[in-house]
């Protein structure tokens, strides 16, 4: 009885690290994959039955990833509107309001959770000041010349689902 058990603990043994190498080998392979600069082609919103374009119909955007797992990712419409006194710091209210309703730009440190299907984002700063600080865990999928993700908590409300471009 004590062989049963022990050739059945050895058998566990070997298919649970099978398991868990797997794993480990999705988390890698997904991470290497992020190394890059990827160009943002799509950003809607869905709250309840609505979607609507996030940024716009023809959204601006940037996501860059490093090797050490340093990002730093900026969104916003192609529309945004100028400043009429030309400084930054002067801006009206409503100038205000769709400077900030029509951007976000955030950096930290981002990885790859162990089956290779959630982004974790540890955000430093970033332009929506509740997320200074905090994890954001978007799933995503990744091919070598795209990258989606969801965000299911989006700072403008609902669930944010962006498309990237593999710029480089």
């Amino acid at each position: 009885m004590s062989q049963i058990f022990s050739r059945t603990a050895v058998a566990m043994g070997v298919l649970f690290s099978g398991v868990i190498l797997s794993a480990n080998v999705a988390c890698a392979q997904a991470a290497k994959q992020l190394v890059g600069t990827w160009r943002l082609i799509s950003a809607t919103t869905e709250q309840g039955d609505k979607t609507t374009p996030t940024y716009g119909l023809n959204p601006k955007g940037i996501l860059a990833v490093d090797a050490n797992g340093r990002y730093a990712i900026v969104a916003m419409r192609a529309d945004l509107p100028k400043v009429a006194s030309g400084t930054r710091t002067t801006t009206t209210s409503g100038e205000n309001q769709a400077l900030v309703g029509g951007s976000i730009a955030h950096f930290g440190s981002i990885s790859v959770n162990k089956t290779g299907t959630v982004l974790i984002f540890k955000v430093e700063n970033s332009t929506f000041p509740n997320w200074d600080g905090t994890e954001q865990k978007w799933p995503f999928n990744i091919s070598r010349e795209e990258l989606r993700f969801a965000v299911p908590d989006a700072s403008g409300g609902g669930i944010a689902l962006t498309t990237w471009q593999r710029v480089n």
